[in-house]
């Protein structure tokens, strides 16, 4: 249970399925009201509907494609205006889809950097100012592993969670002085329906299935760092581990790893 976020005001992107999904219910269980944000209203309504049920929390929802960056100014305002302030924000909307640069089209690498860093930047500079006029607040970005190891046929997709992991390492000190957390986190594959997307073709989850992190369990672990000064979330560990030895000898693990890196 983490008494910290119980009462406080949770807004997360991409809350209609997967693991923002999870995040929803988790924060629920320990208290929190929800501010639910994700393209498909229906489903919100539905969430929305289920969490005040379950858990007797308030739960807004609102549609929102934080690709419009019109949207997001207009949506958080109504935000604003509806519950007052957000304490904690998770930007946990994105999607990725796998392919060789020389198959991806411009139309995908848009579209990728649209919602995956362009969206999650303009999102958080919504909520920042009555965070630092309040001295409270978190930042969550669900970033990769991807942003650290970068792989054959995700180049887009690794350089789009590159800029996530840069954009949150600059910030968290850009905001530490007005009492804001800012922690990135950095998964592995997880078992959602972001490879219908990613993977069209399965053949990446058929070979790392076995690996694939359970979301409830992410979703625990997200939210127990919540309101906490955590810098990372890294899963699973020895993934990590992997990353770690990729920055400090890259040509040593690309010649080990080599045949593991075109698993998709």
């Amino acid at each position: 249970m983490n008494s910290r976020i119980q009462g406080c005001y949770v807004a997360i992107t991409g809350a209609s399925s997967g693991i923002g999904e999870k995040i929803a219910i988790e924060c629920a269980k320990n208290g929190a009201h929800l501010v639910l944000l994700a393209r498909r209203e229906e489903v919100l309504a539905k969430l929305s509907e289920r969490i005040k049920l379950d858990y007797g929390v308030s739960c807004h929802y609102y549609s929102l494609d934080v690709q419009d960056l019109q949207s997001i100014q207009t949506v958080f305002s109504t935000i604003e205006r509806d519950v007052g302030f957000v304490d904690i924000l998770v930007n946990n909307a994105g999607f990725g889809i796998f392919n060789e640069v020389l198959h991806s089209s411009l139309d995908e690498m848009k579209s990728m950097f649209e919602v995956n860093v362009f969206g999650l930047v303009a999102s958080t500079k919504m909520v920042l100012p009555a965070m630092m006029k309040r001295r409270k607040g978190h930042i969550i970005n669900i970033a990769s592993q991807a942003g650290k190891i970068a792989t054959p046929k995700s180049s887009l997709y690794s350089a789009s969670k590159h800029a996530v992991l840069g954009f949150t390492n600059s910030l968290r000190m850009e905001v530490k002085q007005h009492g804001i957390f800012v922690t990135s986190v950095n998964p592995g594959p997880i078992k959602t329906n972001f490879f219908t997307i990613a993977d069209k073709q399965g053949d990446y989850v058929k070979n790392v299935e076995r690996w694939m992190l359970d979301p409830n369990k992410v979703a625990r672990i997200i939210v127990a760092s919540m309101l906490t000064p955590r810098r990372e979330i890294n899963l699973p560990p020895w993934m990590n581990a992997g990353s770690t030895l990729y920055q400090v000898m890259p040509r040593l693990f690309e010649k080990l790893a080599g045949k593991a890196f075109f698993k998709k």
